[in-house]
């Protein structure tokens, strides 16, 4: 089975990604959501976990082939980053979401070195902010990001412009298109639900997929 499908089918499975197009969810931004992701339950998931980490240990290797450290997105990125890191014999670390205001005051914890190659280990893809910063603060430390691989993306346009606009490459496993396939697939909603997933994707804030 394809990479794309496997995972999708595997979150649908265990509910990491979980549609409610009729009864949408509201994120912290106050948009109204047809999906909800926890990425977090692949953890628990022992067959599901290691289809994603062998998955995302693919993607490095085909993608990003000169990679000597990964560096997972603080906190969502950082088993995968170790998981992965584990497989491939490389060193791992994090990147907080600030800096530490006690001991040494380290943004980036591990050991990282001007010049060292790193991909980024994100869970979820939305608008993209989060793991650039991630990729800044990485920068402006010296190190050579080659890019980023992540479980799930939405493919939203915000998000792929702002990755453009910083010049970094994404690679996901799987994304809000073949998860709404596999999910009308496995009769988890209705096909006609497909093309309201797909409004919500091109514009979140555009609710009238709602009453489509």
């Amino acid at each position: 089975m394809e990479l794309s499908k496997l995972i999708a089918k595997d979150l649908l499975s265990i509910k990491a990604v979980f549609f409610r197009p009729d009864e949408p969810f509201t994120w912290a931004s106050g948009i109204k959501s047809p999906v909800y992701c926890d990425n977090r339950l692949t953890l628990t998931s022992p067959e599901v976990r290691s289809d994603v980490e062998n998955g995302l240990v693919q993607l490095i290797r085909e993608n990003y082939p000169g990679a000597e450290v990964l560096m997972g997105t603080s906190t969502a990125g950082i088993a995968h980053a170790a998981i992965c890191g584990h497989i491939m014999g490389l060193p791992m670390g994090y990147v907080r979401s600030g800096a530490k205001d006690h001991g040494r005051q380290n943004q980036i914890e591990g050991r990282l070195l001007p010049g060292q190659k790193v991909v980024v280990v994100e869970d979820l893809i939305s608008t993209a902010g989060s793991v650039l910063e991630v990729v800044q603060v990485l920068r402006e430390a010296g190190a050579e990001v080659l890019g980023v691989v992540s479980i799930f993306t939405y493919g939203m346009k915000k998000g792929l412009e702002r990755l453009a606009a910083a010049n970094v490459k994404n690679v996901s496993l799987t994304n809000f298109d073949e998860i709404a396939k596999a999910a009308a697939e496995e009769g988890y909603i209705a096909q006609s639900d497909i093309a309201r997933l797909i409004a919500f994707r091109d514009d979140p804030s555009d609710e009238s997929w709602i009453t489509k």
